[in-house]
């Protein structure tokens, strides 16, 4: 025997399928607002990730959280507010559930470090010169001593730093010649470059520095400003000034 359905019965069905559907859609756009306003959701811990020379109160404070914040405010305003710090390059903010913020962070490189005043502070400098607000005395920051934050200086430096790290590591001070050439030095010893030398030079520089070390011969110098070669002296050229040779 087969019972009839009486309409009324699909009609309630499909109500409540369709009520189901509303209250998913409310929960899913006005959940985080509904949230938002709960106790358990307000931000009690924030946690910084990529912080290495910046000072931890800067980056929170850069935030600018107001009291009783919800983890559902705007991730993507708290970055940008974040990327406004000098000495960020990026930020990123992302919710920990159900009262964390993660802010991860990608500092600006430093290049050099440049004296200023009359006492001669450090302060560090970017591959374009500008100082960053990295405290040295802080942060231990192991980085070339430049004579001034030169543009064409810093810039050669910054690059040894992305092409030849152990290079980088090697240099203790750095300064501009005549002719806006850049001199190196590593210790006892010097290296001379153009400012526009490039990576392929910077390569070269490291692999003779390290088959003369390899070999136990000794120089003075190392000269990369002529195309295509380096030069390597026992004993330094007078004042590091330029001199043609061959290819230059």
């Amino acid at each position: 025997m087969t019972r009839r359905r009486r309409p009324g019965q699909r009609l309630g069905r499909v109500v409540v399928a369709g009520s189901g559907a509303a209250l998913g859609v409310l929960g899913w756009f006005g959940g985080p607002v509904v949230l938002g306003r709960m106790p358990l959701f307000r931000v009690r811990q924030i946690e910084l990730v990529g912080v290495k020379n910046l000072p931890p109160d800067a980056v929170i404070a850069a935030l600018r959280l107001p009291a009783r914040v919800s983890v559902f405010t705007d991730t993507r305003l708290l970055a940008d507010r974040v990327r406004g710090l000098a000495g960020v390059a990026e930020a990123r903010v992302v919710r920990r559930l159900p009262a964390g913020l993660q802010v991860e962070v990608r500092e600006v490189e430093p290049a050099a470090l440049v004296p200023i005043g009359s006492r001669g502070s450090l302060v560090a400098v970017d591959a374009a010169g500008d100082p960053l607000p990295f405290d040295p005395a802080r942060t231990g920051l192991d980085l070339p001593i430049a004579a001034s934050a030169d543009p064409g200086v810093v810039g050669v430096l910054a690059l040894i730093r992305a092409v030849d790290p152990r290079l980088f590591q090697r240099i203790s001070g750095a300064r501009a010649l005549p002719r806006d050439d850049v001199l190196l030095e590593l210790g006892p010893r010097r290296v001379l470059l153009r400012p526009d030398a490039g990576p392929e030079v910077i390569r070269g520089v490291g692999l003779v520095a390290q088959d003369l070390a390899a070999k136990g011969r000794p120089y003075a110098e190392l000269d990369a400003r002529f195309a295509g070669q380096v030069v390597v002296r026992r004993k330094r050229a007078g004042s590091g000034e330029w001199r043609p040779g061959p290819g230059a």
